[in-house]
């Protein structure tokens, strides 16, 4: 097993595949988050500010695995159980299919072959989330005991998608920790800031 992108959700139905582009892969993150915590993941000093540069590559698939199992040890066993609990998904659906007292036998057969078609896609997708929360928990974990008080990044979807999890992922803690997500401007570039409320 791997990581590659796929795509947004896909909404399947007897006639046909439509995609949530509102749902994106998680995977279009990652790369955001390995920057983010080799940023981050350095001893800290009291009262001092650091600054990262991100390196504007994207890292390939292999390297984005390799930086990932160095903060997420059990990515291969993550992935194991992703893949088995979007096959037991996959199966549900497909009986619910067969069973379904609305549909054509038609539309039966479409719906399933339509499940089927994605099957791949839909695994792939689950793989990819599970990685992706796993590195923002490991994220979160760093900030929380770096005792880090902010993190200021561009006000880019993507970066601002990879603070609110992170602000997710701090506040299901067993100890959770508060946060503050803002947008704002300084010398006419617009910036996100999440705002870290350590003790």
């Amino acid at each position: 097993m791997t990581l590659k992108y796929v795509g947004p959700k896909p909404i399947i139905s007897h006639t046909g595949i439509e995609f949530d582009n509102n749902k994106e892969d998680k995977f279009a993150y990652l790369n955001i988050v390995v920057q983010l915590l080799k940023a981050i993941d350095h001893k800290y000093f009291e009262d001092k500010i650091y600054t990262y540069n991100a390196d504007a590559g994207r890292l390939t698939s292999d390297e984005l695995l390799n930086e990932l199992k160095k903060y997420c040890p059990e990515v291969d066993q993550l992935m194991q159980r992703a893949n088995h609990h979007i096959e037991e998904e996959i199966e549900h659906d497909i009986k619910r299919a067969r069973e379904n007292t609305i549909l054509t036998d038609e539309d039966k057969i479409v719906l399933e072959k339509n499940i089927n078609i994605m099957h791949d896609y839909l695994i792939q997708r689950s793989i990819n989330k599970a990685i992706y929360y796993c590195a923002v928990d490991a994220l979160a974990l760093i900030l929380r005991e770096g005792h880090v008080d902010h993190i200021i990044v561009p006000m880019f979807q993507t970066f601002f998608h990879v603070l609110h999890s992170i602000q997710g992922s701090l506040k299901r803690q067993k100890m959770p920790v508060e946060s503050k997500l803002e947008i704002f401007q300084k010398d006419t570039k617009l910036l996100a800031r999440l705002q870290i409320k350590n003790n």
